[in-house]
């Protein structure tokens, strides 16, 4: 963490005030991904969430049946009145949509670093959203150019997943070596940190984490994925979230991480398709008296386990926390 954004974080921590974090995406009216997936995982890890909204979504749990750009004013104005008043301790963003959102975004970010403005410079995470879990595209023609020619090279980590990897790079990614030859054409492009996400290939689920000189690898357990809408957005969240409160680049990985397996364990039916990760299953909350239904709480998860391996040095390093509290 650089000198000043410590210096800050320090600050506000001995204020009360809780690290502050900045998602610019899509609304998705259903819920479970977007701008209201970043700000319920916001919540969940104790960070203050903002939002500048991109476009938004007409969105359930069986896909998108449209999506509308918001004007690039509109988008500057948000990122503006939050930057200039609030401050931001880490942005994320997701759904872009555009050209001009995109370069909005680019220009906001870069201009963190300028000694007149009243924050700090700030984590980037990109999600290089591209197409919806449902296979919907989410980009207009130019964006996704853009992203790599402008938001990439600020980025202090970005978390594709196989899809985003292949279309940012024209690298086919098949198997776990084509995820790490990915992760390196990536890094070529500017960021700090690639995350490579493998869960869509068979097998035990593997990412990848580089940074120009090391390479990790992430495992965990296989869940169902009958409940899984929203977990890349969730999961680059959670990464901005654990950065904010002062983690470093692979330890926020791994608890992000663990942040969303719980959430795929603990997910629920919504709609007739592919429903939401369970954002607030730390909370302990009991649904059961609400539906008549059998109680469920977030206490039948109790633990999970992420093994973190540097593969340049062969070093294992096991991380397993009780995340149910």
């Amino acid at each position: 963490m650089a000198n000043g954004h410590l210096k800050a974080f320090t600050l506000r921590l001995m204020s009360g005030t809780p690290p502050r974090v900045l998602t610019v995406a899509g609304s998705d009216s259903g819920g479970g991904a977007g701008i209201q997936a970043d700000l319920k995982t916001m919540l969940a890890l104790g960070v203050y969430g903002m939002s500048v909204i991109c476009a938004v979504t007409a969105q359930n749990s069986l896909g998108v049946h449209g999506y509308w750009e918001l004007p690039p004013e509109a988008v500057r104005a948000q990122l503006d009145a939050v930057l200039s008043d609030i401050g931001v301790d880490a942005v994320k963003t997701g759904m872009l949509a555009s050209v001009a959102a995109v370069e909005a975004v680019a220009d906001a970010v870069a201009s963190t670093g300028d000694p007149a403005r009243t924050w700090v410079r700030a984590p980037l995470v990109v999600d290089p959203v591209a197409v919806s879990t449902h296979g919907d595209s989410l980009l207009s023609p130019g964006a996704l150019e853009a992203i790599r020619e402008r938001l990439l090279p600020l980025a202090t980590v970005i978390t594709p997943n196989l899809g985003e990897a292949t279309l940012l790079t024209g690298v086919r990614v098949a198997d776990e070596a084509g995820m790490i030859k990915a992760a390196e054409t990536l890094r070529s492009l500017g960021p700090q940190w690639v995350l490579v996400k493998g869960g869509h290939l068979p097998g035990q689920p593997v990412d990848v984490l580089f940074d120009g000189e090391h390479m990790h690898r992430f495992t965990g357990p296989r869940l169902p994925d009958q409940n899984t809408h929203g977990t890349g957005c969730t999961l680059a969240s959670a990464i901005a979230s654990y950065l904010a409160l002062g983690e470093d680049v692979p330890d926020a990985v791994v608890k992000a991480k663990q942040y969303v397996t719980g959430a795929i364990r603990s997910a629920f039916p919504v709609g007739a398709g592919t429903g939401p990760v369970n954002h607030g299953w730390r909370m302990r909350h009991t649904y059961g008296h609400a539906t008549g239904g059998t109680d469920v709480t977030s206490t039948d998860v109790t633990s999970t386990d992420v093994t973190s391996t540097d593969i340049t040095t062969n070093t294992d390093v096991t991380r397993s926390t009780d995340v149910s509290g």
